[in-house]
């Protein structure tokens, strides 16, 4: 049987999956979810937090540099 992208198992042919559809809607059988990303959560939610942690520390003159040089790579990218 071949695996999605996450390693879970799927039927290879459209019936095959439309039946895997249709037994997990009347609850014939359960859906594997499968294991989660095996990110932290803390840490996921810690990060969310960074970014606007990190913009409300820097000067504005850092700030204008830093988009600064992103215009200038996104004008190099469209021109090359």
């Amino acid at each position: 049987m071949p695996k999605g992208p996450k390693g879970e198992k799927r039927p290879g042919d459209v019936i095959g999956a439309a039946i895997m559809v249709a037994k997990i809607a009347t609850g014939e059988i359960e859906e594997d979810t499968g294991p989660d990303d095996g990110k932290d959560k803390a840490a996921q939610a810690m990060g969310r937090k960074g970014g606007k942690a990190r913009a409300a520390a820097m000067t504005p003159e850092r700030r204008a540099e830093i988009a600064r040089k992103a215009a200038e790579s996104r004008w190099l990218k469209k021109s090359g």
